[in-house]
């Protein structure tokens, strides 16, 4: 069952009395005749138990893991003391000059198929196999991307490891989640006086809120495989969105957790289109100076604010505004791209393919993939300590293998490849080392950084987001030195550009606040227009003739969408969408409804162009007493951070078993 809950703006528009789904179940609309979404007191939203203040669903810890695409990690708080977020010990391993508060998302699977390791174990593991051996392993980094990227995702959906061979995304995924379960659990125990099992914990995982309905079940479901929760009890795992996890922490930041607004004094050095830097405010311009107090000193009810979630896959934007209450109100939908820190990796790698040949460089990485794999581990290094204000060169280890294998190859060196290649920027170092000056690195993130400039700089400029006050840059990626000048430079004389000190944490931590507390976000906005295909009753020159036909001696005009709810319509916690159905056939004890959906807001058939089969209502009716006279009372939930449904056969009374899978599409 997927999972959300709804109220809308006062769109109203009337319909018919009596309509007739496309499989056969027709549906006189007599608990919501009109296009607007009705608050349910007893939604599935409000229902948790509350301790302090805090949503505790009677859990004693509340524990979140950040499933990055290049990074992970969890912290946890207990709900007795809900303002102490611990982080998970640190990481065994990490490299040289890189902070090791989370552990690559790495995953490495034994030549049968089984679970090995995970994050640095896995990686230097990998690492330090034969070469011959290393080929018959399976070996996963940053595919967290295949959810974004998949435009028809389902649970077959398998995955390429670095020895080319696939295995199924969804068994890859559930071994990072069990791993991190069993190994929380672990540290929770050795933190307590007693024993924490599974069931004392609700869970959180955090996606990026620009991911769509499927990449939630996704994770959801690998979740379920991995242990954490289960379709019994869905509610002991929350999906968390990581600009709204960001943006709760935030909040809590005092002045002096946020990196100062001269720490990176210059930027465009190196070819960037934002060369000149304007007079920005200072840390100091805030209202309030002292730098014990908090960030949201400044904030009351109506201060606007955008949250800029740079990770390592995606950049993730969302605008909110505190409501009175503290509550926060998404203001625009989320919006974004990938325009992540792999990015520049890519870029990293087109320019060896540039230097060394194409050919070259997918050879070594079919044949060579702990190589590969070292070769990245290099660069990442020198990538994360990159800067604006660095005027040395940067120097790239270059495996052996790598110099082996193009020599190999080639017949030459690899020196006399970067010689040929005739760049000022690009040297080969007396200590046998690829010499990147600032410039070239510069140009490698420059791809993405004007993809994040260009759309931070499109968002604002919309009328609808007038008034905005403070730009939050959290996220992984925002720990580039690059990064937080760039952004800077452009927009601290619009907004107030804010980021805090722990930058790669801010939404680790904030899931766990969200989990104390999932109705801190009040009001979301729905990503997509979502309805199903109806027969109304066919009317001379409203419907087109090619959508006439007939039934049980009527005529209907078939493909008619039903709306629930339109694109970009504001959508509030504890607000329902409720349609009844009856059977066709007396005999009938269960349907499948198709959903669709689209990105535009006003949709009248579900043939219009953009509109797809998005998903399959499952709704059951096994008690048949009554025959065709039977209702089942359907309740559509959007304004979580997952689409909910609920149902109850009125006829008996009873509640019904319905969900929505976004995977069988």
């Amino acid at each position: 069952m997927m999972y959300g809950s709804s109220k809308g703006d006062d769109r109203r528009r009337s319909v018919p009395s009596t309509r007739m789904t496309e499989n056969g179940f027709i549906g006189p609309q007599s608990y919501n005749a009109k296009k607007t979404l009705s608050r349910s007191s007893s939604s599935s939203s409000s229902k948790s138990a509350k301790t302090n203040g805090h949503n505790s669903d009677y859990h004693f810890v509340v524990a979140a893991i950040d499933f990055g695409t290049t990074y992970s990690g969890y912290a946890f708080s207990f709900t007795r003391d809900p303002d102490s977020i611990r982080m998970m010990r640190k990481w065994e391993g990490g490299d040289p000059g890189v902070t090791n508060q989370k552990t690559p998302t790495t995953v490495l699977l034994k030549p049968n198929g089984e679970f090995h390791s995970f994050g640095f174990s896995a990686r230097d593991f990998y690492h330090d196999l034969e070469e011959n051996e290393a080929r018959k392993w399976y070996y996963f980094e940053k595919f967290k991307m295949t959810l974004h990227s998949n435009q028809d995702l389902h649970k077959g959906v398998e995955i390429q490891a670095a020895n080319r061979k696939r295995m199924l995304a969804l068994k890859v995924f559930s071994y990072a989640l069990r791993f991190f379960k069993e190994h929380c659990l672990q540290e929770l125990s050795d933190q307590s006086a007693t024993r924490i099992v599974n069931e004392d914990i609700r869970w959180v995982i955090t996606v990026p809120a620009i991911w769509r309905q499927p990449a939630k079940q996704f994770m959801r479901q690998a979740a379920y495989d991995a242990g954490l929760a289960s379709p019994s009890n869905p509610s002991q795992l929350l999906i968390a969105l990581e600009p709204e996890a960001a943006s709760i922490y935030c909040r809590k930041l005092k002045q002096r957790e946020c990196v100062p607004d001269d720490d990176h004094s210059t930027s465009g050095t190196f070819g960037s289109s934002l060369s000149l830097k304007p007079q920005r405010q200072s840390t100091s311009s805030l209202a309030s100076s002292n730098p014990s107090l908090p960030v949201s000193t400044d904030f009351k009810a109506g201060t606007r604010y955008l949250v800029v979630d740079c990770g390592g896959g995606t950049v993730d934007l969302t605008v909110h505004e505190i409501e009175v209450g503290g509550t926060i109100k998404e203001l625009y939908k989320a919006s974004g791209g990938a325009w992540g820190a792999i990015g520049v990796d890519q870029e990293f790698e087109e320019l060896l393919k540039r230097i060394f040949g194409i050919d070259f460089v997918l050879s070594f990485k079919s044949t060579k993939p702990a190589g590969w794999v070292d070769l990245m581990i290099a660069f990442e290094a020198k990538k994360r300590t990159a800067s604006p204000t660095k005027s040395n060169p940067l120097n790239i280890s270059l495996p052996f293998s790598f110099i082996e294998h193009y020599q190999k190859l080639k017949g030459q060196n690899v020196e006399a490849a970067i010689r040929r290649f005739n760049s000022k920027d690009i040297k080969w170092s007396s200590q046998g080392m690829l010499r990147l000056s600032p410039a070239a690195m510069h140009a490698l993130f420059d791809p993405v950084m004007q993809e994040i400039l260009g759309h931070i700089s499109e968002l604002i400029k919309k009328p609808e987001l007038d008034g905005l006050k403070f730009l939050f840059l959290v996220g992984g990626f925002s720990e580039s030195s690059f990064l937080q000048a760039e952004v800077r430079n452009a927009f601290s004389h619009k907004v107030k550009v804010i980021i805090p000190q722990d930058v790669s944490l801010s939404i680790l931590k904030g899931a766990v606040i969200f989990g104390l507390d999932p109705t801190i976000v009040r009001v979301r906005r729905s990503a997509l227009t979502y309805g199903v295909g109806v027969l109304n009753k066919f009317i001379d020159g409203k419907h087109p003739p090619e959508k006439q036909v007939q039934k049980d001696g009527e005529w209907w005009c078939t493909d008619v969408f039903d709306t629930f709810v339109m694109a970009d319509q504001s959508v509030t916690l504890g607000d329902v969408v409720t349609r009844a159905y009856t059977p066709a056939k007396s005999y009938q004890t269960h349907t499948v409804i198709t959903i669709y959906s689209s990105e535009k807001e006003h949709v009248m058939y579900t043939t219009d162009p953009g509109v797809k089969r998005c998903a399959e209502l499952y709704l059951d009716m096994p008690d048949i007493t009554g025959g065709k006279s039977r209702q089942l009372q359907t309740t559509m939930m959007f304004g979580d951070t997952e689409i909910k449904v609920e149902a109850k056969d009125l006829t008996s009374g009873k509640v019904a078993k319905a969900a929505i899978d976004f995977l069988n599409k």
